[in-house]
Parts: C-alpha cells; sequence; structure tokens
C-alpha cells in the first residue's frame, strides 16, 4: 500500500514532473494529427488515382497499338473472365492542343496527353461520370451556386450540354453573319478547319469576343451557315480543367478565382502522331463537351479525353474495318485478385507486346514516396516523445539525490529493495498514462475540429492556410486509425517506464545507513 500512497502523492505535489507530463501530452498529440493527417491525404489521393486509373491495365509496348480490339477483349474475357467487372478499350497518345483566349484573341499551345476512350465503357471501369463538371455543383463558400448541368442518372456521352448548345448556336450565329460579311462562305471554313486557319480568317474570328451568356440572338435572318456550324464536330473531348484555366485575383472580394479560356462548346485544335512507321503529325479540330476535375492535378493539366472512332480515324488505325487500341482497362470483382489476374494475363498475352500491370504498379514510384513521408515524419515526430523519456531520466535521478534520507527511512523501517524500484517505476508508469492519455483526447478534439482551427487561423494571419484551389480538397482530410492511436499511446508509456527503469534501479540499491548517515 505504501508504494502506491507515494506514487500518489508524488504524482500531486511533485510538479517539477509536470513538464515531462506536458512532454508526453504534446508528442502524443502531434503524432494522432500527423498521422490522421497523413493517412487522409494518402487515401483521398489513392482514391482519385485510382478514380481514373481501373485495377488492370494492358498497355502496348508500340504506340501504333494492338490489331483488333475485340478479339484482345475477348482474349481477357477468355483468360480471366470470372474474375472482372467490366472491360474496355482506349488508345493513349500524347498531343498538342490549341485554343485562342477569346479576352486577348491570343492563341496558346500546351502539351496534352489524349486519351481516347468509350464514354459508356471507361464509366464502367472507373468513376468517370464523378470526374466531369457537367455532372457536379458549383460551389461558392461552401454553398451551392448552381446546381449540375446534368443528372446522375443520364449515362455519360460526348453530346452537348442545352447549355453549351445554346453557347455554341449564338456564337456560330455570331461568326456566320461576321463571314458572310466578310464574303466568306461555309465551305470555305470547313477546309480553313482541317488545314489550319489562314491569316484572313484569324483576323476575321479575333477581332470580336464571344458571346458571354446565352441569351436568345435578337437577328430577324439567321443565314443558313449559322445552322452548319451550330452542330458539334464529329470528333468531341472532355479537356482537363486546369489545360485552359488561369487564376486571378478578383479586385472586389480579394478572393482568386478560375477563368476559363475555353468553354464547353467551343472548338480546339488537336495535333499528335498517326500510326504508320515514320510516324506523321496529324492535325483535327474538335469540339469540347465537358471539363475534365479529377482532383489530381496531374491529371487535370494534361488529360485530353476524346471519343475512341474518331482518334483512331484520325490516326489512321483502322485499317479494313479492323481498328487498332493502345490499351486495355479492366475492373475486377475482388482487387485482392489482382496479382492472380496479372499473372494469368501475362502468359495469354505476349511480353514483348503488351505490359500489364495494376494502377498501384504505374504508380509505385507516387505511393512509395508517400509511404516514405509518412514513416520519416512518424520518425522524427516520435523523437518528441523521445526527448519526453530523456526528461523522465533526468527529473528522476535528481527526486533520488533529494530524496535519499526519505529512501533511507523506508529501508530502515523494513522497505525491500523491489518495493522502493516499485515506487518510481509506477510513478513513471503514472506519468506516461497520465500524459498519454491527455495527448490522446488533445489530438483527436484537434483532428475533430481542425478545419475550424484552420478558419481561426485564417482570419488571424488574413492569408487562406488550406487553400482548396492548390489542394484540390475542400476540407483537410482526416481519417483516425484507432490502432494507430493505441500503438502511440503505448509507445509513449513504454518510453516513460524505461526512461525510469535507471534511477529506480539506483534508488533501490541505496543502503539505509549510507543513506542517513550525513543527515
Amino acid at each position: 500500500m505504501y508504494k502506491l500512497l507515494l506514487c500518489l502523492r508524488y504524482l500531486r505535489t511533485r510538479y517539477i514532473a509536470l513538464a515531462s507530463i506536458v512532454s508526453v501530452m504534446l508528442g502524443v498529440a502531434t503524432m494522432i494529427v500527423v498521422n490522421s493527417v497523413m493517412a487522409g491525404f494518402t487515401t483521398e489521393m489513392r482514391e482519385r488515382i485510382h478514380g481514373f486509373l481501373a485495377d488492370v491495365i494492358i498497355e502496348s509496348r508500340d504506340m501504333n497499338g494492338i490489331v483488333d480490339a475485340r478479339a484482345q477483349i475477348q482474349k481477357v474475357k477468355d483468360a480471366v473472365g470470372d474474375d472482372i467487372v467490366a472491360v474496355t478499350a482506349t488508345v493513349e497518345v500524347p498531343g498538342m492542343i490549341n485554343y485562342e483566349d477569346p479576352i486577348t484573341g491570343k492563341t496558346f499551345t500546351h502539351p496534352v496527353q489524349i486519351i481516347a476512350i468509350d464514354p459508356a465503357g471507361k464509366a464502367s471501369v472507373g468513376p468517370l461520370k464523378d470526374n466531369l463538371v457537367s455532372y457536379q455543383p458549383i460551389l461558392e463558400n461552401g454553398e451551392v451556386r448552381h446546381p449540375a448541368l446534368r443528372d446522375l442518372d443520364e449515362p455519360v456521352s460526348f453530346n452537348l450540354t442545352p447549355e453549351a448548345q445554346d453557347y455554341r448556336t449564338l456564337k456560330a450565329q455570331t461568326d456566320a453573319l461576321i463571314l458572310q460579311e466578310q464574303g466568306i462562305g461555309v465551305q470555305e471554313m470547313d477546309d480553313a478547319a482541317d488545314e489550319g486557319l489562314p491569316p484572313e480568317f484569324e483576323e476575321v474570328l479575333t477581332d470580336d469576343e464571344p458571346p458571354t451568356s446565352f441569351e436568345e440572338p435578337q437577328f430577324q435572318n439567321q443565314p443558313e451557315e449559322a445552322r452548319d456550324l451550330a452542330a458539334p464536330l464529329a470528333a468531341r473531348v472532355f479537356i482537363g480543367e486546369q489545360i485552359t484555366s488561369y487564376r486571378v485575383k478578383d479586385p472586389e472580394t480579394g478572393e482568386m478565382r478560375w477563368i476559363r479560356m475555353v468553354q464547353p462548346g467551343d472548338d480546339v485544335i488537336l495535333t499528335t502522331v498517326g500510326s504508320g512507321t515514320p510516324p506523321e503529325p496529324v492535325h483535327f479540330s474538335a469540339t469540347v463537351t465537358d471539363m475534365f476535375r479529377s482532383g489530381m492535378s496531374e491529371y487535370d493539366s494534361s488529360l485530353v479525353l476524346m471519343n475512341l472512332d474518331q482518334l483512331q480515324e484520325n490516326r489512321g488505325m483502322i485499317v479494313n474495318g479492323v481498328d487498332a487500341i493502345t490499351s486495355i482497362q479492366i475492373k475486377l470483382k475482388d482487387y485482392s485478385d489482382a496479382e492472380s489476374v496479372v499473372r494469368r494475363l501475362r502468359a495469354k498475352f505476349p511480353p514483348g507486346a503488351v505490359v500489364v500491370s495494376t494502377w498501384e504498379d504505374k504508380q509505385g514510384l507516387l505511393l512509395s514516396a508517400v509511404e516514405m513521408e509518412t514513416a520519416i515524419l512518424n520518425v522524427l515526430l516520435f523523437m518528441i516523445i523521445a526527448v519526453a523519456g530523456f526528461g523522465i531520466l533526468a527529473i528522476f535521478f535528481m527526486i533520488v539525490v533529494e530524496k535519499t534520507r526519505d529512501i533511507g527511512i523506508l529501508k530502515s523501517l523494513g522497505a525491500g529493495s523491489n518495493g522502493v524500484m516499485t515506487i518510481f517505476l509506477s510513478y513513471g508508469l503514472g506519468l506516461g498514462i497520465v500524459g498519454s492519455a491527455a495527448g490522446v483526447g488533445i489530438g483527436l478534439l484537434f483532428v475533430r475540429y481542425i478545419n475550424e482551427i484552420e478558419d481561426a487561423l485564417s482570419w488571424v494571419t488574413g492569408r487562406e492556410v488550406f487553400d482548396q484551389q492548390i489542394y484540390y480538397f475542400p476540407s483537410i482530410p482526416t481519417i483516425v486509425n484507432p490502432m494507430m492511436v493505441f500503438w502511440v499511446a503505448l509507445g509513449a508509456v513504454t518510453i516513460a517506464v524505461l526512461a525510469s527503469v535507471l534511477p529506480a534501479r539506483r534508488a533501490s540499491r541505496l543502503h539505509p545507513v549510507r543513506a542517513l548517515r550525513f543527515e
């Protein structure tokens, strides 16, 4: 009983031990907060990367692709048909996009990755619909400013929304009247779109700003060319939102907002290479039908999704009715079977022609870098608790020196060495438990209200601490793993107990006569 009483008395009266408790508390709280935020970011990132990439990807080593998409897909079904949910073919090639800024009239060229897809097939292997802007409501300050232009039940396609079609029609009517005044016919415009705009067309088209609203135009006699130009082109694309957008500061509110240079309904010029040997450059115009927003800057600033048949046709990948593709994307019933599926597909396809991998294999470097960063952060943060352990060690040695007479009296009254040692070990255990419990409470509370804390810090500093336009998250993502919390708390308690071992051993070895000799 005396061991427990002395231990509790020291915890209540030895305020110098409060420094050790605070050190343990801060270390535990910091590790919980950092691990929770890192887990949230990692999970969000993995979901967004995986959301665009299918579970398993078969990629051609040759940019000309593998022949006969239907036969290749059937080969996949024959090999792993029982383990897959959906499969779709794509064509992926590097390219360039040309578009015009409607404000300055300047033409921009941007390198992109063109991915030709079947919309329904791509939506079946990944959440394509969730990444298209027309299916997402427009938010402002956390409130819905405008509802989504498409209903979530509407299947994904390369068709224009009614709003985009109205915008294209109004623009076509304006352009047709201007061209009519210049004596330029619609046939000449079609030839110009195929061959690239000559200087006289560029001058005509860049002198006028495109309309900025969808109001019905007030023209009495609409020229025939307007109806022709209003129809979208055969080649249609979803463009990554950051490719044709830039940020500006609103002079009135001081907030940063995105300005789009290309809207759904506009046309762009794409350049890539044909499938011949050696490859020749290929130019064609395409109508933008939607914007692509995945939340990953790597994708949103470089990807252009296009209808599959048109890219195959423009690249010359259809010969005698047989098409070619560069990749096959597969969605599995159970991702835990991915290794088995990859192994069987590698046996089915010649290794010199294709590469079979999972989405994690394709993004292995990025995922490994995030895991390494998390591990290094944990090591560095655990040093905070280790510093608290050294503080406990120093404080306990000081207490042993200070309480030499008390230890001598205890031993002379019959207390054994093990009993004295137990007092200090219990004291260290108590410090660890109190500090860990307080750290767990503060850490979980911080994680729970981290976004409110971020808002307060932004208000105090006058600038956004967590800018969602940079990080692409509406709020700071956090995931609390109960096992992580348990191991962090247990580690802190263990360090506190281990730090008290040496002082406890020294106290237990004190001889009562020597301890009381100079008292």
